[in-house]
């Protein structure tokens, strides 16, 4: 669905250029949920980024299989003044695809995944664990084939964090979506993924890739299985913290 052949980027500005990615190869299957980690500035958004098309690499190559490309923020970037039926529609309407079809087809994912009896409510009204459910709802109702996830959850207190992982997973995993999601928290990494991709300082680099085959492939499954704080322990000395 996605690779990166010997990416290397740079930033340039007057005062000089920084190398953000250099020789960075990696790459995501159909179907899969891979997560990013590395130390703090090291690239990781850039990477998303590079991967949605906003920015083109400096060097090397990146090859994008499938239909287009979401994209899930920090925040949940929710229209306050339009309802939740409205910011669902909202790609749609940015791609010219607002048939009766479509917006049919958003309506169904958002009363499939609980979202029936509030499309009528503006953002302010809910909690923002089901924000961030809408944006995702939003993300899937432009029929994205690749998810690209930027800390979506770092917004959310750690209860309601935990849910929302829960959520987002399950439904990436049931409209079999493929999600790269780029992180600082080790546990989300473990808990969400198939694969976690850890990268080194700036400028960023593949250092190690673990495939995570704990558990039943649920992130409560993997935060409870005995194989979890080992894991966690591994990522955090390839981290160097």
């Amino acid at each position: 669905m996605l690779q990166f052949k010997d990416v290397d980027y740079t930033y340039y500005t007057l005062d000089g250029e920084t190398a953000a990615l250099k020789g960075l190869n990696m790459s995501v299957e159909r179907g899969q949920f891979v997560s990013v980690i590395g130390p703090s500035g090291c690239g990781k958004t850039t990477i998303l980024s590079l991967a949605a098309g906003l920015l083109q690499p400096t060097g090397g190559e990146i090859v994008r299989a499938g239909d287009g490309t979401g994209y899930m923020l920090q925040r949940d970037a929710l229209f306050p003044w339009r309802t939740v039926e409205e910011n669902i529609f909202l790609p749609l309407e940015i791609n010219g695809r607002k048939s009766a079809q479509s917006r049919q087809r958003a309506i169904a994912l958002a009363e499939k995944y609980g979202l029936g009896n509030f499309l009528k409510k503006k953002p302010p009204e809910l909690s923002g664990g089901m924000r961030q459910r809408v944006a995702l709802i939003r993300t899937l109702a432009a029929g994205a084939e690749l998810l690209l996830l930027d800390e979506p959850f770092s917004a959310l207190d750690y209860q309601t964090r935990l849910e929302v992982c829960d959520d987002v997973q399950a439904i990436i995993k049931s409209e079999k979506k493929t999600a790269l999601l780029v992180t600082h928290d080790i546990s989300e990494a473990i808990a969400l993924s198939d694969r976690v991709t850890v990268l080194s300082a700036r400028p960023a680099r593949v250092v190690a890739e673990h495939c995570i085959t704990f558990g039943d492939g649920t992130p409560k499954s993997r935060r409870n299985s005995g194989e979890f704080a080992a894991m966690f322990e591994k990522l955090r000395g390839e981290l160097g913290i």
